[in-house]
């Protein structure tokens, strides 16, 4: 009985941002566990690509391709998929996008860039879909968020403040959506491989300081992250709601 809470069959996940890297990850992992899903992205062809792998493995995909942070597409994307396709269970925000440099000399379409793809993008793809769940009385809203919810580096000021932001607004998610039978919560992941994370991999003092000072002593691999995925979009998780599940081998654990 107890695996059965995990069990996503019947259940529909729009995944944002997932035509490669966490998105992709997270897109495989909910299909394994049964979910019917839909990848987004703006490259219709990577979208394309991506369904075509996960389809080889006996798993169900479709594909919708809008630009998340235009909010007019954004409801036009999410009305279709409820047309056509079905209804939305399961959002993943995942869409994301990190421009690196100091903010004394950050220019502010780089900050505005930022801004609409970490943190309006959410916004934007959580009101069309909760005002479909919110009549249903159920759904679950997992957002993407990160260590840098809680913490800070050099160069990564609009990253940060775009995830310290999502980390509130998935409590400010729970504290309207929950007395409809929504639960919105967060997995906040610490450094892990992928394919926008390889030339930090690649540089041998960043690596080195990463694996000292994340108690793992590594990255993470991107399977790691499906685990918190399946109980943040399953019955396990009905009365988790307004959480960050941080999944990032103990870095904000310690100092």
């Amino acid at each position: 009985m107890s695996l059965k809470l995990f069990d996503l069959t019947g259940r529909r996940a729009l995944v944002t941002g997932s035509s490669q890297g966490i998105g992709l990850a997270l897109a495989r992992g909910v299909a394994e566990a049964g979910a019917a899903v839909v990848l987004n992205g703006r490259d219709a062809a990577k979208l394309e690509a991506a369904a075509t792998g996960l389809r080889a493995a006996g798993l169900t995909v479709d594909i919708a391709s809008f630009d998340v942070t235009d909010p007019a597409a954004v409801e036009a994307g999410v009305a279709r998929i409820e047309a056509e396709i079905g209804p939305i269970d399961i959002l993943f925000n995942n869409a994301g996008v990190n421009l690196r440099g100091p903010l004394d000399q950050m220019p502010v379409e780089t900050w505005n860039t930022v801004i609409a793809t970490n943190l309006n993008s959410a916004f934007f793809c959580a009101r069309a879909v909760a005002q479909r769940m919110i009549p249903r009385r159920r759904g679950k809203i997992i957002n993407t968020c990160s260590v840098m919810s809680m913490l800070g580096r050099p160069g990564t000021g609009p990253y940060t403040a775009t995830k310290g932001a999502l980390g509130m607004l998935t409590k400010a998610m729970c504290a309207d959506w929950a007395q409809h039978g929504i639960q919105a919560n967060g997995i906040a992941p610490g450094y892990f491989s992928t394919e926008l994370t390889a030339p930090l991999q690649a540089d041998t003092a960043f690596n080195d300081w990463l694996c000292k000072r994340t108690p793992a002593g590594r990255w993470g691999e991107l399977p790691e992250l499906v685990g918190a995925a399946i109980f943040l979009a399953s019955e396990a998780s009905t009365y988790v709601n307004g959480h960050l599940l941080y999944v990032d081998g103990g870095l904000t654990s310690v100092v």
